[in-house]
């Protein structure tokens, strides 16, 4: 046996063991986090892309659709080698979606750009495309969550549903602001806005009211409902006078505050 074997100890050998569980969950809560950004990120570049169809081809959604898809290809880029078949799998059908969810998008974008109009169907086909994205990003995000079920906890898991139902309400309110309808929103159920409004001023209310909310959550929670307050009313009475600018600007101010939330309840979780 060579020398240099024979210096690792049982004790070496062990903590190595040990190690390696801890290296897979580390790795199992950035992948997730990663997919929960993608997502949200490939969701609002369709948001934008509304946007900007219903401003006219107005260049500050161009740049927030550029900016969009580029922080979905450095999420999806960052998700890590899988050792599961299956996550790997779904993670390769993802990276194949999404790049011809990308082709489209640009295509659109370069036709609104030349003509000053999108045809329906392209559009309607793009959106479709966005929710194929959707629906296997949720699955693989579903498909990892079971090697690690102390990865997210079940406060977190919560805010982050939350922030996807608000990109789904925006991205549908701006298809409607764009004319283009309900059955261009990125929300896979096609549920009515209503719905999805009602849906998330109670699931909002149900966070809020959790007791083991420290003080730093219960205040950027508070913050939360305070812009929402602002735009609720438009959601519900979406036939009446459109403010699609309004809903971009403060979903997208909610979404980033409902992440601090996540944070914080991580932060939580790892000093306990």
């Amino acid at each position: 046996m060579p020398t240099h074997l024979r210096t690792f100890s049982p004790r070496a050998l062990l903590l190595a063991a040990l190690l390696i569980p801890m290296a897979v969950s580390a790795n199992t809560t950035g992948d997730l986090q990663h997919l929960q950004n993608f997502h949200l990120a490939a969701q609002k570049s369709l948001g934008d892309f509304y946007m900007y169809n219903g401003m006219e081809g107005d260049q500050r959604y161009a740049r927030m659709i550029d900016a969009s898809r580029q922080r979905a290809r450095e999420q999806l880029g960052k998700l890590a080698n899988l050792p599961d078949a299956g996550a790997a799998r779904l993670q390769g059908q993802l990276q194949e979606q999404w790049q011809a969810y990308d082709l489209e998008l640009t295509s659109l974008m370069t036709a609104l750009q030349k003509q000053g109009y999108t045809d329906l169907q392209p559009v309607a086909d793009m959106a479709s495309r966005n929710r194929q994205v959707l629906a296997t990003a949720q699955a693989l995000y579903e498909a990892l969550q079971p090697m690690d079920g102390s990865a997210v906890s079940e406060q977190a898991s919560a805010v982050r549903q939350l922030s996807l139902l608000m990109q789904s309400i925006a991205v549908n309110y701006a298809a409607r602001s764009a004319s283009v309808g309900a059955s261009f929103s990125a929300d896979s159920s096609e549920r009515p806005i209503e719905e999805l409004v009602g849906d998330f001023a109670t699931r909002l209310a149900a966070l809020r009211n959790q007791a083991a909310n420290s003080a730093a959550v219960n205040t950027t929670l508070d913050g939360v409902a305070t812009k929402w307050r602002y735009i609720e009313s438009s959601l519900r009475n979406y036939n009446e006078k459109s403010v699609p600018f309004l809903v971009s600007k403060y979903s997208d101010s909610i979404i980033r505050s409902l992440a601090d939330v996540d944070a914080l309840y991580a932060q939580s979780g790892s000093a306990s």
